[in-house]
C-alpha cells in the first residue's frame, strides 16, 4: 500500500506551523512519559552543533528502533524523520511516526516521492533525519547515497549523530539493562558539500556518501565502524567542516 505524508500530500507544500502544536505535545508525552519509564538518556554532547534555524540534515548511526524518538527528544528544535514505510504499520508504535509527520520511504528502488517531500522540507528552513543505511545495524553498512543527493542538492549542512547504548530498549525503569546499558548521543560539527557538488551525479555521489560515512565512523567506537573500520581511507576532499 502507498502511504502518503499526510503533512505534505494536498497542502501544497510542507507547513511546519500546521504541525507545530501536535509536535510540542508529543514531545512533551515523551519527555514525561518514555524518557521517564522506559528509556535512560544518559549524556547528550555537541548540541551547540545544531544550527539554531535554516535546514540541515541529521545523520545517525541506527542500531536501536528507539534512536529516532531519542533524537527527537533531545535535539532543541522539531526536526522531521525519514523512516522505512513499514515502520508505519507497525502496532500501536506505528501511530507515531503517522502523528508526528515523518516521512514514508520505499526502500525498493529510488523513492522520488520522499526525496521530493525531504527536499521541500529543507527548503522550509526545517531539519530532516536519515538513517544513511537504511535499517539497524549493529556497526556501519555501505551508507546509501540518498542524503548526500539531498545535501548536494539543497546546500543544507550535515550534522552527524553518533548514538550507543539503544538496542533493546525500551526498558522498565531501574531494571538490569536500565542500570547497565544507558543511551548517549553525540552530535559532531556540520559540514557542507563543496559548491562544485551541487549538481553531483551518481559517481560522484558515492564518493560524496563514503566521505560523510567516514567522518560519522570517526565518532564511533572502533566496533561501531563496520564497512567503515579502516579510517586510514578517510578523506574531506568534497566537503568543508562548519
Amino acid at each position: 500500500m502507498k502511504i502518503q505524508n499526510p503533512q505534505l500530500s494536498g497542502s501544497g507544500g510542507y507547513n511546519h506551523a500546521e504541525w507545530e502544536n501536535k509536535r510540542r505535545f508529543l514531545r512533551f508525552l515523551l519527555r514525561t512519559l518514555a524518557f521517564t519509564l522506559l528509556v535512560r538518556l544518559e549524556h547528550v554532547e555537541g548540541l551547540e552543533n545544531i544550527p539554531e534555524d535554516g535546514g540541515g540534515i541529521l545523520l545517525m548511526n541506527h542500531i536501536g528502533w528507539v534512536d529516532p524518538i531519542v533524537l527527537v527528544h533531545v535535539v532543541p528544535r522539531n526536526i522531521v524523520p525519514l523512516g522505512k514505510v513499514e515502520a508505519f504499520e507497525y502496532p500501536v508504535i506505528g501511530i507515531f511516526p503517522k502523528l508526528w509527520g515523518a516521512i514514508p520511504v520505499h526502500r525498493e528502488g529510488v523513492d522520488r516521492r520522499a526525496i521530493q517531500d525531504a527536499l521541500d522540507v529543507l527548503k522550509k528552513g526545517e531539519i530532516i533525519l536519515v538513517a544513511p543505511e537504511g535499517t539497524r545495524n549493529p556497526d556501519l553498512q555501505k551508507g546509501k547515497g540518498g542524503f548526500a543527493y539531498l545535501a548536494s542538492r539543497s546546500r543544507a549542512p550535515i550534522i552527524p549523530v553518533a548514538i550507543e547504548g539503544s538496542p533493546g530498549y525500551p526498558v522498565i525503569r531501574y531494571s538490569r539493562r536500565w542500570r547497565e546499558s544507558p543511551i548517549t548521543v553525540k552530535f559532531g560539527r556540520p559540514i557542507v558539500f563543496r559548491e562544485q557538488y551541487q549538481r553531483a551525479g551518481r559517481d560522484e555521489l558515492k564518493i560524496l556518501s563514503d566521505e560523510v560515512m567516514y567522518y560519522l565512523s570517526a565518532m564511533l567506537p572502533e566496533e561501531r565502524r563496520g564497512y567503515y573500520s579502516d579510517l586510514t581511507k578517510a578523506t574531506q576532499n568534497t566537503f568543508e567542516i562548519i
